[in-house]
């Protein structure tokens, strides 16, 4: 029978990945995401046949619960899901967890979610990718949908939303400057759009802050792939009001493609100037300097159906993939 290890170190988990055929986990992760437990399951001939990591103490709030978190998820086959499931769910509501959910590692800022409509079009830079039957693993063990997103593709960049005109006018005569990402400043730059991002973010589903050492670590890869002129930050006076960070797909340059298409990630706005047009006036710029630079598709990535980014997409846009985050109720 297929053994339950708890690794306890980096190095044992470096171990045990060399031995399966699993994507690789980072161990570096495994010490930055600081999960409460990590769990392997072992085949009667040493291979690694799953995996997952369990959060139990700093995770995001749940009016109503106390959430528990499966994430760093990997397995082999639908028999070594459910054993692997059912033991994380078993474990979580030994803590007192009322819920448990995944995929996640341990919060939003870093993967969750799985993909369950596919589409035709192929996966696009920094988007999380998965085997088809894992959605399926989470309902077999008992989980159902708890939050849907999905991406989508502006394939006419010529497209323009009418208001955007007014939007500027009035927007500028308050004061706001929209500039792009200043290289020769960059870690000012990389400062204001953590601040901007926990100031915007703050109120959204499922949200917990992560320090500013563990953004950096996050986007300062990111960084040196974008374009400046497709990361912009708009100031009123001196204070950062809002941001949109946008890059090219380079998935599409791996495949032997021209890249002809932008990702556009993210979009936020600080919660006193939301409503005043700012967050749709970043996407029109986004999309007008994407064309102008040569690119001829945008992709909205991965927004949640309920956030006011999706109302905006849909004035360009129409969808090509859905996302489910899954939720069971645990009894402890």
């Amino acid at each position: 029978m297929n053994q339950l290890i708890a690794v306890r170190a980096p190095e044992e988990q470096e171990q045990w990945s060399r031995a399966g055929d699993l994507t690789p986990l980072d161990p570096a992760d495994l010490v930055r995401h600081a999960c409460d437990e990590h769990w392997i399951l072992v085949s009667n001939n040493g291979e690694t046949v799953g995996r997952c990591s369990l959060w139990w103490r700093r995770t995001p709030p749940l009016p109503g619960h106390q959430l528990g978190i499966i994430g760093h998820y990997a397995v082999r086959d639908a028999m070594s899901a459910h054993r692997l499931l059912k033991h994380a769910c078993e474990q979580l509501a030994a803590r007192g967890c009322t819920l448990a959910v995944g995929p996640m590692d341990g919060n939003t800022w870093r993967r969750y979610r799985l993909i369950t409509e596919r589409g035709s079009e192929p996966v696009f830079f920094l988007e999380p990718d998965n085997p088809d039957d894992w959605p399926r693993h989470f309902l077999e063990a008992g989980f159902t949908p708890l939050a849907h997103y999905s991406s989508a593709i502006n394939n006419d960049l010529s497209r323009e939303d009418p208001r955007m005109e007014e939007v500027g006018a009035r927007l500028s005569a308050q004061g706001v400057r929209i500039r792009p990402l200043d290289l020769r400043r960059l870690e000012d730059d990389t400062h204001c759009i953590y601040t901007l991002s926990r100031s915007s973010f703050q109120s959204n589903f499922l949200y917990a802050p992560i320090d500013e050492a563990e953004f950096n670590v996050q986007y300062r890869t990111m960084l040196r792939l974008v374009r400046p002129e497709m990361v912009l930050i708009a100031e009123l006076g001196e204070r950062p009001i809002g941001f949109v960070f946008a890059l090219p797909d380079l998935l599409q340059a791996r495949r032997g493609q021209a890249i002809d298409t932008v990702i556009l990630k993210t979009v936020a706005v600080v919660p006193e100037h939301a409503g005043a047009g700012l967050g749709s006036l970043l996407i029109a710029r986004v999309h007008e300097i994407a064309r102008r630079l040569g690119y001829t598709r945008v992709i909205h990535a991965l927004m949640i159906e309920t956030n006011h980014s999706r109302k905006i997409s849909c004035h360009y846009a129409h969808t090509i993939r859905r996302y489910t985050l899954f939720a069971r109720t645990l009894v402890p």
